[in-house]
């Protein structure tokens, strides 16, 4: 199958799963796990924070973040198509009882700062507390500007906010730039970064920030049941990634510019051309008949998920072999739909 749905559906190479197999262990919850504990010191040191926490998945990453972040009653201005407020099933406000303040993002993926300001409360007892702001990096496939981020950094500070960067993509960002990752993440005072997306990776994210803040975050993710024992063996798998596929996320860029390229030659479909930066390729059918095309294109083994707007997702697993094969596969469609026609 060439499983274009997202990132995330990368299986663990040989090599990795060697490392895992011989991974060292021990109970993470006594701390006692150096596989885990080298894992959190990489991450750590690669995004220049004090510490990190390894955790199950991003969502619970993003939720730790918010709740040591935050008090009961408290608020996060948040995107409002961001993951962390939209894609977590509201578990800041359920758990956390952390009021999200969602805005619209404009077409590049930021919150026009202007919007950000006029949405901080007053302090009036009548309020919840704006005690947080949240950016995506990357969301929708697309980079946020580094002068963006600074300044939302500034206006941040000002208004005695913390700064939390959901970075599940933040190394393809990085490596979108040519930079080193911690020229995007000095400016927050933590990131959540995902293991189990581009890297490749079988499970896993890391909370980064402060030894304060971690400190609780560890606190959380005990009361949250995501403390783990021998987890080693999957805190490996990270190791591995961290080690080996940031840079070969060029690699997957590439594939999905080549991949639009084919693409825009077909008269039936429009390719968002303007959401083309790192591993995503968007595109509208123009009959509307996305559903059609998804049950074709799994019959010849490309699996896609389907509707009005589809998203086609390059990895590790997918190739420029795989990304013609996509595109031949496209026009085979359309062309057997004009001749039924």
């Amino acid at each position: 199958m060439i499983d274009l749905r997202s990132d995330t559906v990368t299986k663990p190479t040989p090599a990795m799963i060697k490392m895992m197999a011989e991974a060292p262990v021990g109970d993470d919850v006594w701390g006692d796990d150096p596989t885990v504990n080298q894992l959190e010191a990489m991450s750590a040191e690669m995004m220049g924070t004090q510490a990190a926490i390894y955790v199950a998945s991003g969502t619970q990453s993003n939720l730790l973040a918010i709740m040591s972040h935050c008090q009961r009653g408290d608020e996060y201005i948040v995107g409002q198509d961001a993951h962390t407020y939209k894609y977590e099933a509201g578990g800041a406000a359920v758990l956390g009882s952390v009021q999200p303040q969602p805005l619209e993002m404009e077409a590049d993926g930021t919150i026009a700062l202007e919007k950000v300001r006029a949405a901080i409360k007053p302090d009036d007892f009548h309020f919840a507390i704006t005690q947080l702001l949240c950016l995506e990096n990357t969301t929708g496939g697309k980079v946020l500007p580094m002068d963006y981020i600074s300044e939302a950094a500034e206006l941040a500070e000002s208004q005695e906010l913390k700064f939390h960067l959901d970075g599940a993509r933040v190394f393809n960002a990085a490596v979108k730039l040519g930079i080193d990752v911690k020229e995007i993440t000095r400016y927050f005072d933590s990131v959540s970064v995902c293991l189990s997306k581009g890297l490749g990776a079988p499970v896993g994210s890391v909370l980064c920030g402060s030894q304060e803040l971690i400190k609780k975050a560890r606190r959380w993710r005990k009361m949250l049941g995501g403390g783990m024992r021998q987890a080693g063996i999957i805190a490996a798998g990270g190791i591995y990634a961290l080690e080996n596929n940031v840079a070969r996320l060029q690699e997957d860029h590439d594939n999905a510019t080549l991949l639009a390229k084919g693409l825009v030659e077909i008269d039936e479909i429009d390719v968002d051309l303007n959401a083309l930066q790192t591993n995503m390729v968007f595109f509208f059918p123009k009959d509307g008949n996305g559903e059609a095309l998804g049950d074709y294109l799994q019959s010849k083994g490309i699996l896609i998920e389907a509707g009005n707007k589809i998203r086609l997702v390059t990895h590790m697993q997918t190739s420029s072999t795989d990304m013609q094969t996509t595109i031949t596969e496209i026009k085979n469609f359309y062309a057997s739909e004009g001749r039924a026609r």
